[in-house]
């Protein structure tokens, strides 16, 4: 380094590149017939560097510019992108290794020795791995879906390699390893499409008539924006209870599949509404009690 630093005060530019080869040319580890330089080893780094951000900028480019040409489900394209990332990430590197001579025979006993990690320690993320590949593959989930897994539930917005991304509806990100969607039941609200039926439980005295309720709940299942017309929307009577007879306002909806609550909580304030304004009773569980009053005498003995 001295002898760097002095070629460039003299302004020896031969010397400096000479030495600087020199430094370049340190041996740091040997692997089979290959000499791991330092300047090998910067060479490896810038290309590999090289080859992570080329592939995530192609795959950007696959997703955002050209597969969206073609109005494919952005999940498709997500997949499809990721894949395609992958491979060129796979191919880059072997190729780089191949055009630095390294002896790949050596990276036999590297890959047994990463085997006995894997068969080891590393059980969990070789699963995530091959469960990620699964997904990409078999798309039981995709990005922008609903889901339901083990407690989470949320919507998809991203799918890696290792684990998927899951926002909540209070925006909290869930980070879920991809072998729970392989090896635990999965609930996919919109596997198919985003056309989801609730069915939201409505009870009334019984002197009520149930023709009557049924058109109330009706009424306002179509005056609300968020239910759908096709299909339409139509009611259950689906109990007689203790004290009330039970209907189920069964509506369609892809407005609302991530706000289930919020779509329940608007019709239940515009029926309370309807039946106030048409006199429909809302009951409430009833005991009646009867009490004996009086004790009777004890007689004496």
């Amino acid at each position: 380094m001295e002898e760097l630093h002095q070629d460039i005060k003299d302004g020896n530019l031969g010397g400096f590149l000479q030495h600087l080869n020199e430094l370049l040319q340190i041996n740091l580890i040997k692997i089979g017939d290959t000499k791991l330089t330092l300047g090998l080893l910067i060479w490896l780094v810038i290309s590999i560097s090289v080859i992570l951000i080329v592939s995530e900028l192609i795959r950007k480019l696959l997703v955002n510019k050209i597969l969206a040409r073609y109005r494919l489900d952005i999940g498709i394209r997500q997949s499809i992108g990721t894949i395609v990332k992958y491979v060129l990430i796979t191919l880059g590197f072997f190729t780089i290794l191949q055009n630095t001579n390294v002896d790949l025979s050596a990276l036999g006993i590297l890959a047994g020795a990463v085997g006995v990690g894997i068969g080891f320690g590393l059980q969990n993320i070789t699963n995530n791995f091959i469960s990620g590949l699964i997904i990409l593959f078999e798309r039981p989930i995709k990005v922008g879906d609903r889901i339901e897994v083990n407690g989470v539930n949320g919507d998809v917005v991203k799918i890696s390699a290792r684990s998927t991304m899951v926002v909540t509806n209070d925006n909290i990100s869930i980070i879920v390893p991809n072998s729970q969607f392989i090896d635990s039941p999965v609930t996919n609200w919109s596997h198919h499409d985003r056309n989801i039926r609730f069915n939201i439980p409505v009870g009334v005295s019984y002197k009520e008539d149930p023709e009557k309720v049924k058109a109330i709940l009706i009424e306002a299942a179509n005056s609300n924006k968020g239910v759908m017309q096709h299909p339409p929307p139509d009611v259950l009577f689906s109990n007689y209870n203790d004290s009330s007879i039970d209907f189920w306002l069964r509506v369609w909806t892809t407005e609302y599949i991530n706000r289930p609550n919020v779509l329940k909580s608007q019709l239940y304030y515009d029926i309370f509404k309807r039946f106030s304004e048409a006199g429909v009773e809302i009951p409430f569980p009833q005991r009646d009690i009867h009490i004996r009053s009086g004790f009777e005498k004890i007689k004496p003995s």
